[in-house]
């Protein structure tokens, strides 16, 4: 009788997953949970007689992101390229629709929703500016370093973002943001990037008469000017626009360098409005100090060394580009929060990515998440 040959079975590559990544946001979520409790409790009990209401409808939402995040990164991300130009249609469709039939709270038309079910179109429309701008640079290749490869993300850019600001100006600030980060990676020459780096500097420094300017054209509207007005000297306003400045920067200052503890802000107890909201990091100031702010900041710049590192071996530049986008939408949104609330630059009303309260924000930040984990899903570890 012939010998029978030993079965060779075929080992397959050993795909790389970072848990890393995955652990960090499931940090920022169970912090950005316990501060939204702290920050909020006085106002829910007095509001809703229960102390815990921000907290556990957010946990709801964000336990829901996490396992939609899981879902998509055990996903090929090659697929979601299949659907860029529907999701790009259906974001200027869905910004539409706001502007028309949008819900208003705080005088802002920014929901869409039936009841209590609500959302903000914004936050999909950054994935899918993302995903679309991804498709678009692969399909250029090095047309991407000519003018009109420029012009066409430019234009596909700005007519999404000009829709946005009308009704939400921070997030119209932060598409621009991703697009000019995916173009800024994707292109060889660098000098126009810095060059626009410089030039927005210049203009925050002469801002007030720009602004004043702009505003007797018509073209920023009175509240905008007056922002901008706060911004300069919130002192001169210590009861109408400045009032949340200046007690968000009372909450900073009163800190110190350990903070009163967990739980013992005075901030939050009305003086700070919506704490739990776009000024939670001033109340983490106040609650655990420079300590504690110095050690959030430290971990979204771990969070965005983890995407530089998936981008930087992901197996396409689909692949990175993805990545890049997520990375850029995360850093400017981190920038921009704490430039507020240190009064750095003026009030726009933006979130705390994962920390902040907003349902539909750590929604589809959890789908980014799960974007980003299944292009770290398809890197092949070498033996």
């Amino acid at each position: 009788m012939a010998e029978k040959r030993p079965v060779v079975k075929k080992n397959r590559p050993r795909r790389f997953y970072d848990y890393s990544l995955l652990f960090t946001v499931i940090f920022l979520s169970v912090f950005g949970l316990i501060m939204i409790y702290s920050s909020s409790s006085y106002a829910a009990q007095l509001k809703f007689g229960n102390a815990s209401f921000f907290m556990m409808k957010q946990a709801k939402i964000a336990l829901g992101g996490f396992i939609l995040m899981i879902i998509i990164s055990k996903m090929d991300y090659h697929w979601y390229g299949k659907f860029a130009v529907f999701a790009y249609v259906l974001s200027y469709i869905l910004m539409i629709a706001v502007s028309l039939f949008g819900k208003k709270f705080n005088g802002k038309r920014r929901w869409l929703g039936v009841g209590s079910l609500t959302f903000q179109p914004t936050e999909f429309v950054k994935i899918a500016l993302i995903v679309m701008l991804a498709v678009m640079i692969v399909q250029m290749g090095k047309n991407i370093n000519t003018k009109n490869g420029v012009v066409l993300i430019i234009v596909t850019t700005i007519p999404i973002a000009g829709i946005v600001a009308a009704n939400n100006l921070s997030s119209g600030i932060i598409i621009v943001g991703i697009a000019f980060v995916m173009l800024f990676v994707a292109c060889k020459k660098k000098w126009p990037f810095f060059a626009c780096g410089f030039a927005g500097v210049g203009l925050l420094a002469f801002a007030g008469p720009i602004a004043t300017v702009l505003e007797k054209l018509n073209i920023l509207h009175d509240y905008q000017l007056g922002r901008i007005l706060v911004w300069l000297e919130p002192e001169a306003y210590p009861s109408t626009g400045g009032y949340q400045v200046l007690q968000g920067l009372y909450a900073i200052g009163s800190g110190g360098l350990v903070g009163r503890g967990l739980g013992e802000s005075i901030q939050k107890m009305g003086f700070v409005p919506e704490a739990q909201n776009d000024m939670i990091f001033s109340i983490i100031c106040e609650e655990l100090g420079l300590f504690g702010a110095v050690s959030v900041i430290l971990i979204f710049l771990f969070m965005i060394y983890r995407f530089m590192l998936i981008a930087d071996n992901a197996p396409d530049l689909f692949g990175a580009l993805l990545v890049v986008g997520v990375m850029g939408h995360i850093a400017i949104q981190v920038i921009l929060n704490i430039a507020v609330v240190t009064n750095t630059i003026p009030n726009t009303g933006i979130t705390l990515p994962f920390i902040s309260y907003g349902g539909t924000s750590v929604l589809f930040l959890m789908a980014e998440m799960g974007m980003v984990l299944s292009v770290s899903n398809q890197i092949k570890l070498e033996k």
